[in-house]
Order: structure tokens, then C-alpha cells, then sequence
């Protein structure tokens, strides 16, 4: 899949002046556009993420992408994109917990604990048995993402899921959100709540892997929670906290991207768009305190 017919428009106007001068650069485009898909799809789920208080298994899943990463190398696959592997672990690590949570009835954060420690410890094992073969840089590239990186094939990777996410997601977001609220409501109204459940994990799992290039293993999960709690904080209905989600997920992403580069900061992709999230999160809660301090 190209995207060259897109990123020579948008080199264009900036060459113009109409957006800022970075952007005549391929790989800052490329970072934008995955930008541009990846900050809707996980501001939307990120809704769903606070509502079921599955914050800790976004960051397991980013975590266990190391862990895939690993794999993929091991297995011969490119370093700079092991997608059969990042996958197949991740997809394996997501059902994994939602198979025995159904089945021992161990708390949700007990089992991703279990499981993120294993997963780490098996990472951490290949990535030193593999320590002559790969680069340190590219383990900071997956770790913390990486502007520099991000090509054609991973922004196809990137479309791909996010529409398919889509696709599936948003039919089925208002039985989702009931399912997070109250389950045995959910199930008196005819709702799958475990189908949808295993289906959740699963849209959150490749969403996450499809984006760690970009945000980076360790920081991904943080882009479904932070902006979903800032729109918590701020909507004043469940439709504003759909939007705002978005809305903040994506702003972050943007910024997070544009900023150090015009700025000439040596901050990593991911680290940035995180501490946009977190500067967005703080406004949306000290403008909810400021507002409940108000007289009436």
C-alpha cells in the first residue's frame, strides 16, 4: 500500500507555507498520517478501556509487544516490523487472560499480572540472546517509538486495523459500554457479555500492536487511558465522552509528533504524545475543579 500520492499534497502545502515547513519531510508526513489514524480509533476504545477499568491490560498488551518483538527476530522476520509475531503473541497473551479469568475466577489484575511478569521475564531472556544480532537503537525504537520509522508498510498495518476496529467497534459500542457499566443488566437484555468481552480484548490487542511503531511498546497503552480520563472528566454525557476521547487521543498524537520537531527537542515520539495526553488530562481536571468551586 502507497501513500505517496498523499504525502507529496501534503509536502506541497507546506512547501506553500500553508502547514508548518517540517512537513516537507517524507518521514514527519508519514508520522503525521499515522498520527491521524491511530489517535480516533484509540481515543475511541479508550472509552471502553476506562469504562471496564482495563486500563492495566492496555499497558500488559504494549509490554508483551517486547516480548513479540523478540519472537519475531528469533523467528527470522524483519526487526523493523515482525507482524506475524507481534500478533500471534499479543492475540495469544489477550485471550490467554480472558480465557482464564472466565475459567478460575482470579481477578482481571491478578492474571495480567501473572502474565505480564512471565512475558516480560521470556522477552527479556531473547532480547539478551539476541543482543548480537540487534541494534540497541531498535529496541528504543519499539520501547519509546520512533518518527524515523514509520514507512509505507506500517502505515498500511496501521489503516488496515483501524478500519477494520472501526468496522466492528462501533456497531456494537452501545452493547460494550452497557457490558462495562453493568454486566447482569447487560445479560437480563439479551447482550453476549463474554463474546464481547473476548471481542474487546481482542480490538484493543491489535489496535495496540498496530500502533506501538509510532507510540512505542512501553507508552502505547497509556494513549487509550489518558485521553479517555481527560474526556471522562470533562463530557458531560456519554456521547461528549465518545467525542472528546477522540478528540484528546488525537490532539496528543499531532502534537506530540509536530512539537518536538519544530522545537528541535530530542524527545522521543512517544514520550511526547504521553505528556501531551497528560498536559490535556491535567486541563480538563483543574477546569472540573475550578467549575465545582464556582458559587451557584
Amino acid at each position: 500500500m502507497s501513500f505517496e500520492a498523499l504525502r507529496a499534497v501534503v509536502q506541497g502545502w507546506a512547501a506553500a507555507g500553508l502547514l508548518p515547513a517540517g512537513l516537507t519531510y517524507g518521514f514527519l508526513v508519514n508520522a503525521l498520517i499515522a498520527a491521524l489514524i491511530a489517535g480516533p480509533v484509540l481515543g475511541g476504545l479508550g472509552t471502553l478501556v476506562v469504562t471496564k477499568r482495563l486500563a492495566f491490560f492496555s499497558e500488559a498488551v504494549g509490554h508483551a509487544a517486547l516480548t513479540g518483538v523478540a519472537i519475531g527476530i528469533l523467528l527470522g522476520e524483519p526487526y523493523t516490523g515482525p507482524y506475524a509475531s507481534l500478533f500471534g503473541y499479543c492475540l495469544l497473551f489477550a485471550l490467554l487472560v480472558a480465557f482464564l479469568r472466565n475459567r478460575t475466577g482470579l481477578a482481571t489484575e491478578t492474571l495480567i499480572g501473572v502474565f505480564l511478569s512471565v512475558s516480560l521475564a521470556l522477552g527479556a531472556s531473547l532480547l539478551l540472546m539476541l543482543s548480537t544480532r540487534v541494534n540497541v537503537h531498535i529496541l528504543e525504537n519499539v520501547l519509546f517509538g520512533s518518527v524515523l520509522t514509520v514507512d509505507d508498510r506500517d502505515l498500511g498495518v496501521l489503516l488496515v486495523v483501524g478500519l477494520g476496529v472501526s468496522v466492528v467497534g462501533l456497531p456494537l459500542f452501545n452493547r460494550l459500554m452497557l457490558g462495562g457499566f453493568n454486566p447482569a443488566l447487560a445479560q437480563v437484555r439479551g447482550v453476549r457479555v463474554v463474546f464481547l468481552d473476548y471481542l474487546f480484548l481482542m480490538l484493543v490487542t491489535v489496535v495496540t500492536v498496530a500502533s506501538v511503531k509510532i507510540i512505542g511498546a512501553i507508552l502505547v497503552g497509556a494513549l487509550l487511558v489518558i485521553p479517555a480520563a481527560a474526556a471522562r472528566v470533562a463530557a458531560r454525557s456519554l456521547r461528549g465522552f465518545f467525542l472528546l476521547s477522540i478528540v484528546f487521543a488525537t490532539l496528543s498524537a499531532v502534537a506530540g509528533i509536530l512539537i518536538p520537531v519544530h522545537f528541535d527537542l530530542p524527545i522521543p515520539s512517544g514520550g511526547a504524545i504521553i505528556l501531551a495526553a497528560g498536559l490535556l488530562f491535567l486541563g480538563a481536571s483543574v477546569a472540573r475543579m475550578l467549575s465545582r468551586s464556582k458559587p451557584s
